[in-house]
């Protein structure tokens, strides 16, 4: 994150889609895909065509119970990223036994981090009222995010108020799976302004402080906060590793017991590329987490 390095993820995942793109086709047939979903209508004011559609990918496989739901937020600084970069993780979300959203959301310049979050809000809102259609319990809604995604879906499980905005009394959200999370603590993180070209962060989170803080998930946590699975590489960018586990001390201080996993000598990265093997660690922690269990293939 400190060295801007953050922006190049999105091509590098854009390059992994193309070298896989031949396995990706045989491994689809376990899932179905509904691609390119509007999640906000199109006569809304705020509505941006790039922005706001998602794509559900589920299993082939039909079952007496509806599965878990993984709602997956991408990551790319705030600035960067498309959902169809991630088409591998929804496959992969789908063979472990849920039905996975992916979702654009609108970037900076054009927006900044709370228009974001609400388009993550949104996005969960719609998943609520339309996914049992697609073979998913609207009970059990889970995000998921890497990177300035994690840092979202943090924000989303923590802030109730991004629902009640779109008339939901209770945060529909059972869960957080955060791969490597940026932005968790952003007030901390600006104030501090002590890497090269940390100015680059002042687009999508301005300059005003508190505005810092309204957007951090850390200043959300409340003892009533869904459970947290964290997952970090050992050789991420420091500010990612402390910012992190200051969040699942601050977790535990509340009476929560997060499970906070650190994986040896991966990097900011790797950190979202491994999720093209099903078998991942991440999977395996994930499908627990969820309470999922894979279709029979």
């Amino acid at each position: 994150m400190q060295i801007g390095w953050l922006r190049i993820l999105s091509a590098l995942v854009g390059a992994l889609v193309v070298l896989v793109a031949g396995a990706e086709y045989a491994g689809a047939r376990p899932s179905r895909r509904a691609a390119d979903i509007a999640y906000v209508a199109a006569t809304d004011t705020a509505y941006q065509a790039a922005g706001h559609h998602l794509d559900v990918y589920a299993p082939r496989q039909q079952t007496a119970a509806p599965y878990p739901v993984v709602v997956f937020i991408h990551g790319g600084s705030w600035d960067s990223g498309n959902k169809d970069f991630y088409s591998f993780i929804g496959r992969r979300l789908a063979k472990q036994g849920v039905v996975a959203v992916v979702l654009n959301y609108r970037l900076a310049p054009q927006v900044q981090v709370p228009q974001m979050a609400d388009d993550c809000a949104r996005a969960v809102v719609w998943t609520v009222a339309h996914i049992q259609a697609y073979g998913g319990n609207p009970q059990q809604i889970f995000v998921m995010g890497h990177s300035a995604g994690g840092g979202l879906a943090a924000l989303l499980a923590a802030d109730d108020a991004l629902f009640r905005r779109w008339g939901l009394a209770r945060n529909p959200i059972r869960g957080a799976i955060l791969d490597d999370p940026a932005g968790l603590d952003m007030a901390d993180y600006l104030r501090r302004m002590q890497y090269p070209h940390d100015e680059q962060y002042l687009v999508p989170f301005g300059r005003n402080p508190a505005g810092w803080k309204q957007v951090s998930a850390l200043y959300h946590l409340t003892s009533h906060t869904p459970p947290m699975l964290l997952l970090v590489g050992g050789n991420t960018y420091p500010s990612i590793s402390s910012s992190s586990y200051r969040f699942q001390q601050h977790l535990r201080e509340l009476g929560h017991s997060p499970r906070y996993t650190v994986l040896p000598g991966k990097t900011h990265i790797p950190m979202v590329l491994q999720l093209y093997w099903q078998h991942n660690i991440v999977y395996q922690q994930l499908r627990t987490f969820v309470g999922a269990h894979p279709p029979t293939q």
